[in-house]
């Protein structure tokens, strides 16, 4: 009787054992799919089809080729002008109207010209325009990401190590912002221990430690300027810390994207074998001084 139910409790034991691991499966391909569809929407990355720096003084805008900023055909031939004064931009429209628009990037304002849409952004001290098509070739030939095997090693109940500071961040337009840092996140893998030093970001979700990493994997398998992941913020000073959700920066797509780059103590020694892969057509990093 005794060994029945020692075989009993084995059996149930590797039975939440395999319906465990079946649960976490399940959540990360979840999250593959609510990637696939922030990727699909109609102002996700793949809409991306301009970013032109407002000069001072007046920038026209529309499809049409005489424009200082021309938008795909499917805009309208002038919008209008977009008059940069003072650090302030105010459009002004063929028929005299005017709107200041704000930059916020919390609530900014979003003009619509058709299928295309644009907002003002500030990188450092340049003011500029981003332009997005719901109608982007690049979003109707999107063909969907693909994924390493779901690997659950890559999974770490890591531990914040606090030591709060500002710590530099560069983009590829060589510009460098200083962003909070809570510390460094810790874990352990194949017995060698490793840190990286996350920053804030504010999402839709909610606020969360973000992650900008390099890794062996970048050299041929991953995004070449490497890749991002965001995790819920620590709970008793533990991260869950989980590589099968990292992603590729939107300058996978685009050449009209800001991306920030990895800090040099985020540059890992080994191949990160989890997450999303290099996207096939995927745009090649470049810092740009434009």
């Amino acid at each position: 009787m005794a060994r029945i139910l020692i075989g009993i409790g084995l059996f149930a034991a590797i039975l939440m054992s395999a319906e465990t691991a079946g649960s976490y499966a399940d959540s990360i391909r979840e999250w593959q799919k609510h990637r696939d569809v922030g990727l699909r929407s109609e102002n996700g990355w793949l809409t991306l089809v301009g970013l032109f720096w407002l000069k001072a003084g007046d920038n026209t805008i529309g499809s049409a080729p005489n424009n200082d900023f021309v938008l795909p055909k499917t805009a309208p031939a002038q919008i209008g002008r977009l008059h940069l004064a003072d650090g302030k931009v105010t459009l002004i429209e063929p028929s005299g109207a005017q709107k200041n628009l704000s930059f916020d990037e919390k609530k900014p304002d979003v003009v619509k010209a058709g299928s295309v849409s644009f907002l003002v952004i500030k990188r450092g001290e340049r003011l500029g325009i981003r332009a997005k098509d719901s109608a982007s070739p690049m979003l109707k030939n999107f063909e969907g990401m693909t994924y390493f095997p779901i690997n659950p090693a890559l999974h770490f109940e890591a531990k914040l190590i606090p030591d709060v500071k500002k710590i530099p961040i560069l983009n590829i337009l060589g510009q460098t912002e200083m962003e909070e840092s809570p510390g460094w996140v810790e874990f352990t893998y194949q017995s060698h221990a490793y840190r990286l030093r996350p920053i804030y970001e504010d999402g839709a979700s909610g606020k969360t430690l973000f992650f900008l990493f390099k890794d062996l994997s970048n050299k041929t398998q991953t995004y070449q300027a490497g890749r991002m992941l965001n995790v819920p913020l620590p709970v008793d000073g533990k991260v869950d810390l989980d590589f099968n959700r990292a992603y590729n920066p939107p300058c996978t797509f685009t050449s009209y994207a800001t991306c920030p780059l990895p800090p040099k103590e985020n540059h890992l020694p080994f191949v990160v074998n989890a997450g999303e892969l290099r996207y096939k057509d995927g745009h090649p990093y470049e810092t740009s001084s434009k």
